[in-house]
């Protein structure tokens, strides 16, 4: 399984729009233009959303297949992840549709959307089966600690397969900021009971906090995801240019964690 990035930016999210900032990108050409921005700026990976002609998030896999496509020649290497978010618009029918339909080698996949209720289960097992036997590498997007615990059972249950998984852990939300927040230390505990199992993971948090958070997902040994999906602004409350300039902060700060001693 590809190693996350160390630092992956994810610039638009399914929910934000102009309104919220004029740099967040919503058409294709704005990805790619930020896609080379970022890289440049720290990021060597990005989480991908698209919209519809009206700004509304989309999940279609030929719109999908032609970002990914212009991505690899105007950004070639850097990690390219797909969202299957519902964001209110599809059921978990239609996110699995899209994702079979376009097989792509990155895609995140909340949990919490793929099993909505108990009798989801054997849907989401045909799914999860499906993706290890194409290839197809899901970072499962779980937002609470308790999430982790039913992932973990799930993977000890052989509902989700494999040795090797990516995470991604959430802190905070849209509505309160990092109010929600949850240590991360919470939400690694559980993984002990896989003791076969070896995890790769990543942080993304909400609000001004969000680099702090990001700092200390890199003193525990994880990943950072960062941008306007999440926030829009610097650790001093103060709003970030565009999404290049949170990349820029945030690899900074992880650059001068590289050279302080590990805090326990």
């Amino acid at each position: 399984m590809t190693p996350l990035p160390r630092l992956m930016v994810a610039p638009n999210g399914a929910r934000r729009g102009k309104a919220d900032h004029p740099e967040l990108p919503v058409t294709d050409d704005e990805m790619v233009a930020t896609a080379r921005a970022c890289r440049a700026a720290g990021a060597d990976g990005i989480h991908l959303h698209i919209r519809d002609a009206a700004g509304r998030h989309l999940l279609d896999a030929g719109r999908y297949r032609a970002l990914l496509d212009r991505l690899k020649e105007e950004v070639p290497g850097l990690y390219l992840q797909v969202t299957s978010e519902a964001a209110g618009r599809y059921e978990s029918a239609q996110q699995d549709a899209m994702m079979r339909a376009l097989k792509p080698r990155h895609v995140s996949v909340a949990l919490r959307e793929m099993v909505r209720r108990p009798a989801d289960w054997p849907q989401a097992r045909d799914f999860y089966h499906w993706a290890v036997d194409h290839g197809v590498e899901v970072q499962h997007i779980l937002y609470t600690p308790d999430e982790v615990r039913a992932f973990v059972a799930a993977c000890r249950d052989k509902l989700i397969p494999g040795n090797s998984h990516l995470l991604l852990f959430v802190q905070g939300s849209y509505a309160n900021g990092a109010a929600d927040s949850v240590p991360l230390e919470h939400y690694l505990a559980p993984l002990d009971r896989l003791d076969v199992a070896a995890f790769d993971w990543m942080a993304c948090a909400f609000g001004p906090e969000e680099t702090n958070s990001l700092v200390r997902a890199a003193e525990l040994g994880g990943k950072a995801r960062v941008g306007f999906e999440n926030s829009l602004w610097h650790p001093d409350g103060s709003l970030a240019r565009d999404n290049a300039d949170r990349v820029r902060q945030l690899d900074s700060a992880l650059r001068g964690l590289a050279a302080e001693p590990a805090r326990a």
